[in-house]
C-alpha cells in the first residue's frame, strides 16, 4: 500500500516544536512534503534534526502570521519549494491567563492577533490558493482546544480565541464545500509540550501552587490517566488530511483522553 499522504504538500504553522512538529513527523512518515513555519528566522534545533532526516521533503520558513506581508511570503515560498498546498495545518498559537478582573488589553490583543486573526488570514490565503489551483483532495486542519469548548475563570481570552477557531472552522467548511475543500479542526486536551512549563508557572502564580503541581493535577484528571503527548495528535492530523476523511468536514475532533465528550 502507498503512504496515505504520498506526494502531498502539507503546510504547518507553529511547527518549531511540540504539537506542530509532531504532526509534521506523522505526515512525513506517510509520504508528505512539509513546509514548516514558525516565528524564528532560523529553524529551531528540533526542526533542523527533522530536516536532516528528510532533506528533500522538509523546508523551514520563518514568518510572523500576524503580518499580512509575511503570510503572502510564506505561502509564495512554500509553493515555490513543493508546489500547490494540499493541506494546511493551522497550528500557531500563544497562551496567557489572568483573573478576569485583572486581565489587560495587551494580553487580549496578543492572543487574538495570533490565535484568531493570524489563523483566519493564513487560512484565507491558503484557501484562495487552493481554489485558484483547483487542488484535488485539499483540506484545512485548524487547531482548536478543549478550552474552546467551555469557559475557564483564569483563561477567558484564550478560551474565547479557541471558541472562535471552532466557529471559523464551521463557517469556512460551508464556504468551501462547493469547491470540494474540506475544513476541520482538532481539539487537543492538555498536552505535555515545552509550553506547559510556561502554563504551569502562570497557574502556580495565579493559584498559589508549587511549580509542577498544576501539571500533575491536570494529568490525573484526564480519564485516560495522563496528559497527552505531541505524537498523540499525529494520527488525527494524518487521518483528516487523507482521503480516509474525504466525507468529513465542519467537524472538530476531540483528541483529549476523554476530557470533553461531544
Amino acid at each position: 500500500m502507498s503512504p496515505r499522504l504520498a506526494q502531498r504538500h502539507v503546510l504547518i504553522t507553529g511547527a518549531g516544536g511540540g504539537i506542530g512538529l509532531a504532526m509534521a513527523e506523522a505526515c512525513l512518515a506517510e509520504g508528505a512534503r512539509c513546509s514548516l513555519v514558525d516565528r524564528a528566522d532560523e529553524a529551531p534545533a528540533a526542526v533542523q534534526a527533522v530536516m536532516r532526516q528528510h532533506p528533500d521533503t522538509v523546508a523551514y520558513i520563518g514568518a510572523d502570521i500576524t503580518r499580512s506581508a509575511d503570510i503572502a511570503r510564506l505561502l509564495h515560498t512554500a509553493i515555490g519549494r513543493f508546489g500547490p498546498v494540499h493541506t494546511l495545518v493551522n497550528n500557531a498559537a500563544v497562551f496567557d491567563l489572568a483573573p478576569l478582573l485583572d486581565s489587560d488589553e495587551a494580553s487580549f490583543d496578543r492572543l487574538f492577533a495570533v490565535n484568531v486573526k493570524g489563523l483566519f488570514f493564513v487560512m484565507q490565503a491558503v484557501l484562495r490558493h487552493m481554489v485558484e489551483a483547483g487542488t484535488q483532495g485539499a483540506s484545512v486542519i485548524n487547531l482548536a482546544s478543549q478550552a474552546g469548548r467551555r469557559g475557564e475563570a483564569l483563561v477567558s481570552h484564550y478560551c474565547a480565541t479557541k471558541a472562535a477557531v471552532i466557529s471559523y472552522t464551521q463557517s469556512a467548511a460551508l464556504a468551501m464545500a462547493p469547491h470540494g475543500i474540506r475544513v476541520n479542526a482538532i481539539s487537543p486536551g492538555v498536552v505535555d509540550t515545552p509550553m506547559w512549563a510556561h502554563v504551569d508557572s502562570l497557574f502556580a502564580k495565579a493559584e498559589g501552587l508549587p511549580i509542577g503541581e498544576k501539571k500533575r493535577q491536570v494529568g490525573l484528571a484526564v480519564p485516560l490517566g495522563r496528559m497527552g503527548r505531541p505524537d498523540d495528535l499525529g494520527g488525527a492530523c494524518v487521518f483528516l488530511a487523507s482521503d480516509e476523511a474525504r466525507y468529513i468536514t465542519a467537524q472538530t475532533l476531540n483528541v483529549d483522553g476523554g476530557n470533553v465528550m461531544s
